[in-house]
C-alpha cells in the first residue's frame, strides 16, 4: 500500500508539472498575440493622430476659403450697387440727350464713355463671378475630401472598436480557459 501511495503522489506531481508547463505555453502564446495586437493598436493610433492633424489643417483651410468667399461676395454686392448706379446715370444721360437736341453729340460722347466704363465693370464682375465659382468648386472639393476623410476615420474607429472587442473576448476566453 505504501508503494501505491508513493506512485500516486509521483503521478499527481508529474500531472501538476505537465499542467504548469501547458499553462506556461498557453500564456506565452497569448502574450505574443497580445504584443502583436498592441503593435497593431499603436500603428492605428499613429494613423488616427495623422488623420486628426490633417483634418485640423483642412478645417483651417476651409475657414480661410469661407472667409475669402465672404469677402468676394461683399465685393460682388458693392459692384452690383455700382453697376446699378451707373445704369441710373446712363438712363439720366439718355433722357437729357433727348431733351437737349442741340447738344446731342456731346451727350453721345458722354454715354459712350459710360458704356465703356460699364463694359469694364461688367468684365470685372465676370472675373469676380468666375473667381467665386472657382472658390465654390474648391470649397466643395475640400468639403468632399473632408467628408471622405471623416468617413475613413469613422471606419477606422469602428475597426478599432471591433478589434478591442475581439481582444477583450480573447482575454475573457483565455481567463476562462486558464481558470478551468
Amino acid at each position: 500500500m505504501k508503494n501505491f501511495q508513493q506512485n500516486l503522489l509521483i503521478g499527481i506531481g508529474l500531472a501538476l508539472c505537465g499542467l504548469c508547463a501547458w499553462q506556461w505555453y498557453v500564456q506565452t502564446v497569448l502574450r505574443n498575440h497580445i504584443e502583436v495586437l498592441d503593435q497593431s493598436i499603436f500603428k492605428q493610433s499613429v494613423e488616427i493622430q495623422g488623420y486628426t492633424n490633417s483634418i485640423k489643417t483642412m478645417d483651417g483651410e476651409i475657414t480661410e476659403l469661407q472667409t475669402h468667399i465672404g469677402e468676394l461676395k461683399k465685393e460682388g454686392a458693392t459692384n452690383n450697387q455700382l453697376v446699378l448706379e451707373q445704369k441710373r446715370d446712363l438712363l439720366r444721360l439718355r433722357l437729357s440727350a433727348e431733351s437737349l437736341s442741340n447738344q446731342i453729340v456731346q451727350y453721345q460722347e458722354a454715354t459712350n464713355v459710360l458704356e465703356r466704363k460699364l463694359a469694364e465693370a461688367y468684365d470685372g464682375i465676370k472675373k469676380q463671378n468666375d473667381a467665386l465659382s472657382q472658390l465654390a468648386a474648391q470649397r466643395d472639393e475640400f468639403i468632399g475630401k473632408y467628408t471622405n476623410s471623416v468617413k475613413e476615420r469613422n471606419d477606422l474607429v469602428e475597426k478599432y472598436n471591433a478589434l478591442v472587442e475581439r481582444v477583450k473576448k480573447m482575454q475573457e476566453a483565455a481567463s476562462a480557459g486558464g481558470s478551468k
